[in-house]
């Protein structure tokens, strides 16, 4: 479990900066683009306009991480027969990932700053999470949830599909272990799959999380909000923010996968020297 939590933190860390600028892009009229959103930031906040929201993420991915990677190493050892079965959101991981995903989403939208003169809604993690469940209630941190699970169910099962179908083809044949070089590819390319699966639903977690904040609510749930996406955007609104995903994927999956495989055989050699 503690690799796992090692290892989905080092993640957010290497990726939360360009995680900002996605969910700005999709949430955000006034970008009109990855390069225009960045230096807009850092014009108006400076570079800690990129980790807003981050400290509460950091400790709720660490959680459903080593859940997630936890339940994905027990199905490969389960079922063999299957190789590379990937592992879908448990009911842990949405009651956990909520709450922590909605005050990132909207402290990372936060673009008011003390460079721009303009007061911050929120002050944090902390002041974000009781103010949304004091003017919402408890089910304000849980808006999203239902896109969330949609995005993370098969997003997961194409992530761990991929890297498992990839490691085992790189594997020479008679070795147990894939070479660091695969395990880096692997986790890239797994990463950029699974968010080409899961970025449409991550456009309209996104902008149910939002709404309401600056003004009126727009959308009444999941379908509306898709519906009323499409006939004012277009379909092609729901992968607005995918190079940015794929971009963000790579490098991120590469840290993951590699913090996890290493942890994974430090643990397992300390664990054959107890025994021998």
């Amino acid at each position: 479990m503690c690799c796992c939590c090692v290892s989905g933190a080092c993640g957010v860390a290497v990726g939360y900066p360009l995680d900002t600028v996605k969910v700005r892009i999709q949430t955000q009229k006034q970008f009109t683009g990855i390069w225009n959103c960045i230096t807009t930031t850092v014009k108006k906040e400076g570079v800690h306009g990129f980790f807003k929201g981050m400290a509460l993420p950091v400790t709720t991915i660490s959680m459903t991480s080593s859940v997630v990677f936890g339940t994905y190493r027990n199905c490969l050892q389960c079922l063999a027969q299957f190789r590379g079965i990937g592992a879908s959101n448990t009911k842990l991981d949405i009651s956990v990932m909520s709450p922590g995903d909605i005050v990132k989403v909207r402290l990372q939208c936060q673009t008011e700053s003390k460079r721009s003169g303009l007061k911050p809604k929120y002050r944090g993690p902390i002041h974000c999470l009781l103010s949304i469940a004091r003017d919402e209630g408890i089910s304000g941190l849980y808006r999203g949830a239902l896109p969330l699970a949609f995005r993370d169910g098969p997003s997961f099962a194409t992530y761990f599909l991929t890297y498992s179908t990839l490691c085992s083809q790189l594997t020479p044949a008679g070795q147990k272990e894939p070479e660091w070089p695969a395990v880096l590819l692997a986790g890239g390319v797994a990463g950029m799959a699974g968010w080409s699966v899961g970025t449409p639903m991550d456009v309209i977690k996104a902008r149910l999380q939002m709404d309401g904040v600056r003004g009126e609510r727009r959308y009444r749930g999941l379908v509306h909000c898709v519906t009323e996406t499409v006939r004012n955007e277009g379909p092609r609104i729901f992968f607005k923010s995918l190079e940015i995903n794929c971009l963000r994927a790579f490098p991120v999956n590469m840290v993951v996968f590699a913090v996890y495989e290493v942890s994974v055989r430090v643990l397992r050699s300390v664990s054959v020297d107890r025994i021998s």
